[in-house]
Formats: C-alpha cells, sequence, structure tokens
C-alpha cells in the first residue's frame, strides 16, 4: 500500500512501534498510512514515530473497519490447517510479513482439552527488546480464541533460539527482496 496522509478526525487510541506503548493521538493530528495488514494500520506521525491502529479506529483514519478476513470463514470444523490459516493473519506492525512466513512461530502444539481443543504457541520476536510482544500475543490469542473447538491458547514468547532472518520462508525473502542464495549474517537485516 502507498502511504497515504490522513488527518484523524477524531481522538484514535495506538500504540507505539516498536515499543509497545499505549498512546492516543489527538483529532487533526496527521499520519501517513504506512501498511494496512492483518485488520490493523501501521502509521507514521509527522514526528516520524510508528504507531499501531486496530481496525475499530479506522473511522478515525477515514476508513471503513475492516477485519481481518477471519480464516473461519466458511470453516465447518477445527483442524491445524486453519490454526495457521489463522496464524497467518497476524502480521508484524514493522515488516509486511505474516508471523509465520516471517519465522516468529517456533512450535504449534494442538492437544484435545475438555469439550474441544487446547492451543500453546511458542513464538519469538525480530528482536529481544521488542515492546510489540505482548500486542502480538494478544493478537494471536484473540483470534484462535475464535475457531471453533477452542477452549484454551496459550502463547509463550521465547529468545531461545534468538530469530534470525533464516527462518523466512522463501516467499517472505523474495517479498522483502533479500537475496535468497546470498548468505544473511545472524542479526543483520535490512529493515
Amino acid at each position: 500500500m502507498a502511504a497515504d496522509t490522513v488527518i484523524l478526525s477524531r481522538d484514535c487510541e495506538a500504540t507505539q512501534v516498536p515499543f509497545g506503548t499505549p498512546e492516543v493521538l489527538p483529532a487533526g493530528s496527521r499520519v501517513q498510512i504506512m501498511q494496512s495488514l492483518g485488520g490493523s494500520y501501521t502509521v507514521a506521525n509527522e514526528q516520524g514515530a510508528m504507531l499501531r491502529i486496530e481496525s475499530r479506529n479506522a473511522d478515525a483514519l477515514g476508513l471503513a473497519s475492516h477485519q481481518a478476513a477471519s480464516a473461519t470463514e466458511g470453516a465447518a470444523q477445527f483442524s491445524e490447517k486453519l490454526v495457521w490459516d489463522t496464524l497467518k493473519t497476524v502480521y508484524d506492525p514493522e515488516i509486511p510479513v505474516n508471523i509465520v512466513d516471517l519465522g516468529l512461530i517456533y512450535s504449534c502444539r494442538i492437544t484435545p482439552a475438555a469439550d474441544g481443543q487446547k492451543i500453546e504457541i511458542a513464538m519469538s520476536m525480530t528482536a529481544p527488546g521488542c515492546g510489540m510482544g505482548d500486542v502480538l500475543k494478544a493478537d494471536i490469542e484473540r483470534r484462535l480464541a475464535k475457531l471453533p473447538e477452542v477452549n484454551e491458547v496459550h502463547v509463550q514468547i521465547v529468545f531461545d533460539p534468538p530469530w534470525h532472518p533464516g527462518l523466512m520462508t522463501e516467499a517472505a525473502k523474495l517479498q522483502l527482496g533479500l537475496d535468497l542464495d546470498a548468505s544473511i549474517p545472524f542479526n543483520t537485516y535490512p529493515y
């Protein structure tokens, strides 16, 4: 999506990226929409700070609220594929790639629970100091909890092993313009 500049029509809740700190952007603020993926918007304010705005606040941007396409639409029953498809609707607010293709999901364990399914996710962040962990964790838990038959969802953020660009899928590397043949040194990536 090309960066569109908009003026906020009302005060708007946002989350600072990458710190994860809540903030209220006042009505009349000018922001550029940098990314619109997975039901949220990443914007940059006039000072250059990046912020994430949830779909429920799209009207402040002058947009119609659109929830991320639900992976459960048309799905009659629970499956592991449904879980992975749902995880792919969650996007990193700075990098226009979903968390699965970015290599942030280290494990997904599905076990039967009383009257349904229990899902346990181990995930990492692109950097240990990223404050967006709790925001992404809550997003994942909320989306997975809506799946049919799911009774429990637990997401744990881990940093061992540390994330590195080699964990990305080939599709993600292509999308980001990374050379698939080149060796990417640990903790050096172009974003």
